[in-house]
């Protein structure tokens, strides 16, 4: 349970124990004066920089593939594969393995990452930043505004320090502003309580369930904040496209936002599907391809005004170029002048009538979506009725500011029972950085701004059960199409016993897999396990189902590294716990990696890990794990008395 309890030389509170067990060390405080509270978010914003900034410059030290690429946030020995122009006159580069037999190794370069592309070499050459357009397991596109000055190139994950800028610019505006913005500062400073309406009856379009309604009701309702809490595989996100729609059909304009590029293009795929006016602001590269066309830059690109503004640039470009050219006939001095003065007013002209073509674009439309640390320049003084920030639980309180200077209402959607924002620096997060807006408002306010979504779409009633009765107080339910549903169901599976049984567990106790730790101490493996691990992989596939609609989890990067060089299945997906968040599969096989005599588990300890894992298993959850290790901590002690109660625990010496 979360106990709160005071800290008397604070004036505060402090959040001393998570559900299922064991210390966060967040310091939460009642109520705050506004300088305190912004203060301490641009503190923990500086030691994020920081942090960024220390980890660059090891990476850049660790020159050879055998340490550089370890971390994920590098790849090294790479070369252009293919290019072609994209949106905005930038240049998208596919870049492989200069030896084109080797896959990209395990990396944490994801779409929309901003990245630095430079010479594969010792000495550290002028950078060519860029942002990764796509990716798959043997080459990664990137987006950059030029050519790169050698052949042998590397990419590294670079620190976002627009982002932070912006997110620092936000919070001082936030620090001193008046009206609406005011009061919603009020309450996320739990100065006052939100407040709502009485709830009334909506023309609910889509197929929603009791509990998504009731969310759409009360999100309405709210005339602040409200959040919407969406456990794994509930339908978050149809409810709050469902909310957006309802929103636009009361005449409001609604501002739709998430941390990841990915959660916005999911929430504009969807609005465009149900017939929306909504246009995707930031870089095209970071936008998913089939959405492109209704970014601002594709949409203003094709704008018949656009046409007039770049003829008027090239008549400027013109006149410009006449002025500064040499020859017996050339014009007087007042004359070359006036050329200029003439390209000038040209030049002011196009940006003119530029900046009306986006004006006219993003007036004209009922939704804008884009990642909370959007440019918000790009949308000058514009207010929205309501701001959704979908995904709230990831991001952190100073990546929301930009959205919420925005905002007559607020609705976060999410889940802080899944994972937390990513945090690099430990003294930040052990103060409470990733303690993310929404969790701090449900711990604030409680049920009197929460709504939550009780009705799953994904998982077999077994793999979901302890998740829900471990985070949600059992209050989740199966919808009957996947209540029962198992492998065997599927077309051309073969009926075994490893098909008709949803869920198990293989405990590798005694068998003398000891995990490892990886040179230079960064992560950990289990070279025995993992073999294990592909072996049960080979097995399903072996029983009809495809690599593709698999999933190996393991919570360690040096595991995941491990398999996937061993790994012959180019079509199965091999990740670490994060990557996989808002992602399913039939059938997932999770790697626990912890096998010593000490009972030691590491960030096993954080259960949000295990709640993300387990619950992406649609059909068939395979758990493999030592359970002399694990069963000293209460969380994995209570998860191995459930899976003895289903008949899910297996000995590895059964395997035999």
């Amino acid at each position: 349970m979360l106990t709160w309890v005071p800290v008397v030389h604070w004036g505060a509170y402090r959040l001393v124990a998570s559900a299922g067990g064991g210390s966060r060390g967040l310091e939460i405080k009642g109520r705050m004066d506004a300088e305190e509270y912004f203060e301490r978010l641009a503190r923990w914003l500086d030691l994020e920089a920081e942090a960024e900034i220390e980890r660059l410059a090891l990476r850049r030290q660790r020159q050879s593939a055998e340490y550089a690429e370890r971390s994920g946030d590098t790849l090294l020995d790479l070369v252009v594969d293919d290019h072609e122009g994209g949106l905005g006159g930038r240049l998208l580069l596919t870049l492989v393995k200069r030896n084109r037999s080797l896959g990209l190794p395990w990396n944490r370069l994801r779409v929309g990452s901003p990245v630095i592309v430079t010479a594969d070499e010792k000495h550290f050459t002028q950078p060519l930043h860029g942002v990764v357009s796509a990716r798959n397991r043997r080459s990664i596109q990137v987006a950059v505004n030029g050519w790169p000055a050698a052949d042998r190139l590397r990419l590294d994950l670079r620190p976002d320090e627009i982002t932070r800028k912006r997110q620092l610019a936000a919070m001082r505006e936030a620090q001193q502003v008046r009206g609406r913005i005011a009061q919603l500062r009020s309450i996320i400073l739990l100065e006052r309580e939100p407040q709502f309406s009485e709830p009334v009856e909506l023309c609910i379009q889509a197929n929603l369930n009791p509990s998504q309604r009731e969310a759409v009701r009360f999100a309405m309702s709210a005339k602040d904040l409200a959040v919407i809490h969406g456990p794994p595989g509930t339908g978050k996100t149809t409810t709050v496209v469902e909310l957006i729609q309802q929103a636009v059909a009361r005449g409001e304009r609604v501002l739709a936002c998430a941390p990841s590029n990915t959660a916005v293009d999911n929430m504009l795929q969807r609005l465009v599907a149900a017939g929306a006016s909504a246009v995707r602001i930031g870089h095209p590269a970071r936008v998913a391809e089939e959405l492109r066309p209704y970014t601002l830059d594709a949409l203003v690109e094709d704008h018949e005004l656009m046409r007039m503004a770049k003829s008027m640039y090239r008549e400027a470009d013109e006149l410009r170029r006449k002025s500064e050219r040499y020859s017996r006939a050339t014009p007087a001095t007042a004359a070359r002048r006036q050329q200029r003065e003439d390209a000038r007013d040209l030049r002011r002209e196009a940006r003119a009538l530029e900046q009306q073509v986006l004006d006219l674009i993003l007036d004209d439309a009922d939704v804008i979506c884009a990642t909370t640390t959007f440019d918000d320049a790009l949308i000058g003084g514009d207010s929205f009725d309501l701001v959704v920030i979908d995904e709230a639980a990831q991001s952190t309180e100073p990546g929301c500011w930009i959205p919420l200077l925005r905002a007559g209402r607020v609705v976060l959607a999410g889940d802080h029972l899944q994972l937390p924002p990513t945090v690099l620096s430990k003294p930040a997060a052990a103060e409470g950085f990733e303690t993310s807006l929404l969790e701090r408002m449900v711990e604030a306010y409680g049920k009197t701004i929460n709504r939550r979504l009780t009705v799953q779409y994904r998982m077999h009633e077994q793999i979901m059960r302890f998740s829900s009765d471990r985070f949600y107080d059992g209050e989740l339910v199966a919808d009957a199409s996947v209540r029962d549903h198992r492998l065997v169901d599927l077309p051309e599976m073969l009926d075994e016993p490893l098909t008709r049984e949803p869920v198990t567990f293989i405990d590798t106790a005694g068998k003398g897999w000891e995990e490892e730790l990886e040179e230079e101490g960064e992560s950990k493996f289990n070279p025995g396990e993992g073999e294990f691990v592909l072996r049960k992989v080979g097995e399903l596939c072996d029983c009809g189902l495809p690599a593709k609609d698999i999933a190996v989890i393991a919570p360690y990067a040096a595991q995941v590294r491990w398999l996937r060089d061993r790994c012959e299945l180019d079509e199965l997906e091999i990740d670490t716990v994060d990557g996989f968040q808002g992602r399913e599969k039939e059938a997932v096989v999770i790697s626990l990696v912890r096998s010593n005599f000490t009972g030691e588990i590491g960030f096993l300890g954080d259960i949000r890990r295990m709640n993300v894992a387990m619950t992406r298993a649609r059909r068939k959850l395979i758990l493999i794990g030592d359970s002399a290790t694990l069963a000293g901590h209460e969380f994995y002690n209570a998860l191995l008395a459930y899976f003895e109660s289903i008949g899910a625990y297996r000995s590895v010496w059964e395997e035999e």
